[in-house]
């Protein structure tokens, strides 16, 4: 092949991974400012926001590493072919779900392509490009992966002041069908791979997935149900029993999907820990204050993805140099005093009201929490991934389902404190109201949705009034108390990092660690030629 074929090869390559991975993101981002539209549309109340954003990262923070796996295996490209067009093919039965229980089922299997095309995306580009370019071309991959997060909340408001919510998912079609195309015709073919005996750990994956649907399941519908039913108590009791299974079988499996000894080293064991914590409190912080923002403060879907955008510029500009500091200094003080800088700025949204002013309630908290997440990011990734020593690859993977299950695990428990928060602050405040049949009613609708102004029409004035003060008040409370649940974690793993981490030598550099797990797999986590698939098995891994 000739010089010019190469580098057009290698082009195209990189232009059909960015699109892949780009569809998930923009997608991930979209689907949170859509909530409260999906919610007036299909019903089903704060449980069923929170399986339409769970149900998806369920599958894919469980099946992450066995889509590694399967790259390693079959062929990055063909597997990166499949979980694009498999992605498409949920999108499309997203959009057309008639039904809030098919929507959640339809983002499910998002999540099972998802997790065959992240690690898929990177192990192509690392396959295509020569070490010499890889940096840059991962780089670029990064950069515009984060590009496709911050336009969607864009793209997505936009598109629901002048749409139905279901173009959100319809969009996605005729990119996946394009970089479908573009895969088969200007990614060659990888050579055969040799299995030599080995396999999928396909008895983990469904452990996993099971053993993490139980609690979730319990979680969400406990607010509904209550703690004495045996729809919660057993999923719960089921899940947990499960997730025991899973690691005993994963401490006996010959080819586990989740090397158990990388846990007993102390920065790979300490910095997982630490990512729970931070990526449980980010997620929680963004899931909870764009429904306040629009369900409470009335802002528009494009005004609150519009609000959470700071964020991400702070990072885009300092996350790279703190990571630099870190490889000057050691990564040790900026896990430490990143975190707690962080929840200090979760600790300011405590002052906003019903009436949110964006500038001096809003604003200032996230300009801190920024600071401190652009702190700890690029320290802690590549901590970790130091930390795995040889086991690169599969340590960025495992990371990356740690802070995909945080997100899961954090906005399902503390969505579960805010309904129940919810429900005693709104009874409190209604102790002293006469209401009627239709109050009543009206009330246990409202519990349906915290975070949310009850439907008052028909009842009178009297009754209506003070049911909507009452669910405001009630509202502003339990967002306080969730914003606050998030603060103490992510100040624990603030506690953590810097009690449980050791400023050694590094063959991972935090400056190339920029993103984190906020974009994707680490670029780090294929920088060594003995590491044949990220997220998923390596050869020196097992």
């Amino acid at each position: 092949m000739s010089a010019r074929s190469q580098a057009s090869v290698k082009r195209l390559t990189l232009i059909a991974c960015i699109m892949g991975s780009g569809i998930v993101l923009l997608d991930g981002t979209v689907v949170n400012v859509a909530l409260p539209t999906i919610q007036r549309a299909l019903g089903g109340g704060l449980a069923a926001q929170q399986w339409v954003v769970n149900g998806y990262l369920l599958t894919l923070g469980s099946l992450i590493l066995i889509g590694g796996s399967l790259g390693d295996l079959f062929g990055e490209r063909r597997i990166f072919a499949l979980g694009v067009a498999g992605f498409g093919g949920a999108s499309l039965a997203c959009a057309l779900a008639p039904s809030i229980g098919l929507l959640v089922a339809a983002r499910a299997l998002q999540g099972v392509a998802g997790a065959l095309l992240v690690p898929s995306a990177l192990a192509v580009i690392v396959n295509t490009f020569p070490e010499s370019e890889r940096g840059a071309a991962i780089g670029s991959w990064t950069a515009w992966g984060a590009i496709a997060a911050v336009l969607g909340p864009l793209a997505g408001g936009e598109l629901l002041a002048i749409a139905s919510w279901r173009w959100l998912f319809l969009i996605n079609v005729p990119l996946v069908v394009a970089c479908v195309a573009l895969i088969l015709s200007a990614i060659p073919p990888g050579a055969a791979r040799d299995r030599d005996g080995r396999r999928i750990d396909i008895p983990g994956a469904a452990l996993c997935v099971a053993g993490l649907a139980g609690p979730v399941f319990a979680l969400i519908e406990q607010p509904r149900l209550g703690w004495s039913s045996v729809a919660v108590l057993g999923p719960l009791i089921a899940g947990a029993a499960l997730l025991l299974a899973f690691t005993l079988h994963e401490r006996r499996a010959s080819e586990p999907m989740l090397p158990l000894g990388l846990f007993a080293r102390r920065n790979f064991s300490a910095g997982n820990v630490e990512t729970f914590s931070m990526y449980a409190g980010l997620a929680i912080l963004f899931f909870f204050l764009v429904l306040f923002l629009q369900q409470i403060g009335g802002y528009s879907p494009l005004q609150s993805g519009l609000a959470t955008l700071p964020v991400t510029l702070v990072m885009f500009v300092l996350s790279r140099r703190f990571g630099a500091l870190a490889d000057r200094f050691g990564p040790r003080f900026f896990m430490g005093v990143g975190p707690l800088v962080a929840a200090g700025g979760l600790l300011a949204f405590q002052s906003i009201g019903a009436r949110v002013d964006y500038l001096s309630d809003v604003l200032p908290g996230l300009l801190l929490f920024a600071l401190g997440l652009s702190m700890t990011v690029a320290p802690l990734t590549a901590a970790v991934l130091a930390g795995a020593e040889r086991q690169a690859g599969i340590a960025s993977g495992v990371n990356n389902a740690v802070a995909r299950v945080a997100g899961l695990l954090g906005t399902v428990a503390v969505g579960s404190a805010v309904s129940a928060s919810f429900g005693s602050a709104l009874d409190g405040r209604l102790s002293g109201t006469a209401l009627g049949a239709a109050g009543r009613a009206a009330v246990q609708a409202a519990k349906r949705l915290p975070l949310g102004r009850p439907d008052v029409g028909g009842l009178p004035a009297p009754q209506a009034r003070a049911l909507g003060r009452a669910a405001e008040q009630a509202s502003v409370h339990s967002f306080h108390l969730g914003v606050a649940i998030a603060a103490g974690l992510v100040a624990l793993g603030g506690i953590v990092g810097a009690a449980g981490i050791r400023n050694q030598r590094m063959d991972v550099h935090a400056v190339e660690c920029a993103a984190g797990q906020l974009v994707g797999l680490s670029s780090s986590g294929t920088s060594s030629s003995e590491t044949s698939s990220p997220g998923g098995a390596s050869d020196s891994g097992h």
